[in-house]
């Protein structure tokens, strides 16, 4: 038999597999990436007809640097997507015992699992006192549980003294960064951003490590020259430093999450949470409401480990909130 499927967010092409004759166009709610993109910059042509130079990656991960609050510009390195280094890290360590604390991002233990190490999925970071490598998300995905500072700090001294290593996914910290390990950061923790999802940009590919020197360096040497490609360097360096518009999105999709937040209380057994770029409900409907939407051309994002639980992404504009609006209507009067 071949590995399980993951299921991600994003398929429309399943959407339309399943309702073939739902309302176009499609509203995909399934992934938390901004719906207000950030605004495309013009490109030179020398973006797409050069290879990009040492230094646009040096300053591309300056950029990176001064957005995230490193204290050094070498502790960054890009990469084409945040997958990317999620699927690399595991080869850099021997077999290992590895702790992904979860539920979570499934990705995360696939890597480790495929690349031969010793995987305990755990729901409680106090659990992981055998493991030499522990494995987070921070916000977590999908329900946004959110752990302090201080306790990934004492984790990270918990490993050091083991020769061990905290990894830390801080994917939806952008908008939410008051627990963010990156200025503070330990010699033996990795932290990886995500730009495509605070920028709206997931098609162009880019994500961040943040480590100590040594550690980038290693990664650097693993995905070789060229990595990033011009074009995402040219957007990012300039999205990375326009610290205002960064702040204003950050400020509407807060907005926006508590209008959705609203939206899905009557039809949720507690309160929704998540981010600000996502928001999961728990319900004992959640089968029967992903069907409805469905069919009204609605697309969220389910989960296998438990059927009660739908994560919900922001609708991108009004006639989007309009349309989920008078489909959870309809459900509730149902």
């Amino acid at each position: 038999m071949g590995e399980a499927r993951i299921w991600h967010g994003g398929d429309l092409d399943e959407a339309r597999r399943l309702c073939p004759h739902a309302p176009e166009p499609w509203i995909d709610l399934s992934t938390g990436i901004n719906p207000i993109a950030y605004p495309m910059p013009a490109l030179p042509a020398s973006s797409f007809e050069r290879l990009p130079s040492p230094a646009d990656h040096r300053d591309l991960e300056a950029a990176a640097a001064e957005a995230y609050g490193a204290t050094d510009p070498a502790q960054v390195v890009a990469a084409p997507g945040t997958q990317i280094l999620i699927s690399l890290l595991p080869s850099l360590w021997p077999r290992s015992r590895v702790a992904v604390l979860g539920p979570t991002y499934a990705e995360h233990a696939r890597a480790w699992r495929g690349a031969g190490h010793d995987v305990d999925e755990l729901t409680a970071l106090e659990a992981a006192r055998e493991a030499g490598i522990v494995v987070l998300v921070n916000p977590n995905n999908p329900d946004g549980r959110t752990l302090e500072r201080p306790a990934l700090i004492e984790e990270a001294d918990r490993l050091r003294r083991r020769g061990g290593w905290l990894v830390v996914d801080e994917a939806f910290a952008d908008f939410d960064p008051g627990e963010t390990l990156v200025p503070v950061l330990p010699e033996n923790a990795i932290v990886l951003r995500s730009f495509g999802k605070t920028y709206g940009l997931a098609g162009i590919r880019l994500g961040f490590a943040v480590a100590s020197a040594g550690m980038t360096e290693r990664l650097r040497t693993t995905m070789g020259p060229w990595a990033v490609s011009g074009p995402a360097i040219d957007i990012a360096r300039q999205a990375l430093r326009d610290r205002a518009w960064r702040q204003a999105a950050g400020r509407a999709r807060a907005e926006d999450a508590a209008r959705l937040d609203r939206l899905l209380a009557p039809l949720a057994d507690g309160a929704p949470r998540g981010t600000s770029l996502y928001r999961l409900m728990e319900s004992r409907r959640a089968p029967e409401l992903f069907v409805h939407l469905a069919h009204r051309g609605i697309w969220v994002r389910h989960f296998q480990h438990d059927p009660r639980l739908l994560r919900f992404g922001l609708p991108g504009n009004e006639v989007a909130w309009e349309r989920l609006e008078q489909a959870l209507d309809a459900f509730l009067a149902m």
